[in-house]
């Protein structure tokens, strides 16, 4: 009789922690898996300003990469040939040199040859102003990668208040009936909304970061093209 108590009590805590502690169901393997464009299509309308920026930002650092590439190609013995062409008298000469190369260093230089018979002074202004100039071109746009930089990251957190703005919105409306279901797009919009922000933002910095490094080689260069040119034409007082 014991011994069929004790069957029966162990029978009843198996019953009492089997009703605690349901067999959860295992989850369906076959469900679809979210995707990017899934992803960012739950982001909202920003998310769509958000690509039309990453198009313009990348857009302007192809082409300003470009072009920056072809302003730092110039010919290493540049200067050796203007010094010739100057040294024996063929002012048209170097000029037409200048306009061959068109790099804004030899457009520097031709400026600087075309002032020549003129004060030092006057020939160094012209030249840096023709610097300045090129200089101004071979930035054009990056304020645009900038901005881009700056405003995506500030876009996306625009986007998670709004998101989180309509999830607490559909929270207060359906009263004591609340589903995760009327969350749910509120939050995929605000979660969404700040990586895509972020993404855009940090790419644009890094494209931004690279053209200031290029540009900045460019200005060396046109230093460099600069002084030589200055003492050139300082060696004939020099001499005398």
């Amino acid at each position: 009789m014991m011994s069929m108590a004790l069957l029966a009590a162990a029978q009843t805590v198996a019953d009492t922690l089997a009703g605690v502690n349901p067999v959860l169901t295992p989850v369906a393997s076959g469900e679809p898996e979210m995707n990017l464009w899934d992803m960012a299509c739950k982001g909202g309308w920003i998310m769509i300003v958000l690509a039309i920026m990453s198009v313009i930002a990348f857009y302007v650092f192809f082409e300003r990469a470009f072009a920056i590439r072809k302003a730092g190609k110039e010919d290493p013995l540049f200067m050796d040939r203007i010094r010739d062409y100057i040294k024996t008298g063929e002012i048209k000469s170097a000029i037409n040199y200048c306009r061959m190369v068109n790099t804004p260093s030899a457009r520097m230089i031709e400026k600087g040859i075309t002032r020549m018979g003129r004060p030092v002074s006057d020939v160094q202004a012209a030249i840096e102003n023709t610097g300045n100039i090129e200089v101004a071109k071979l930035e054009n746009g990056l304020a645009i990668i900038a901005t881009v930089s700056s405003g995506a990251p500030m876009l996306g957190f625009l986007g998670t208040v709004t998101g989180m703005v309509r999830a607490f919105w559909n929270m207060a409306n359906a009263g004591n009936n609340i589903d995760i279901t009327l969350l749910s797009s509120g939050i995929y919009e605000a979660m969404i909304t700040t990586v895509g922000g972020l993404v855009v933002g940090i790419a644009a910095m890094f494209a931004y970061n690279h053209l200031v490094y290029r540009v900045d080689k460019v200005v060396n260069q046109m230093e460099a093209r600069t002084m030589a040119f200055m003492d050139l034409i300082n060696e004939p007082n020099e001499k005398q």
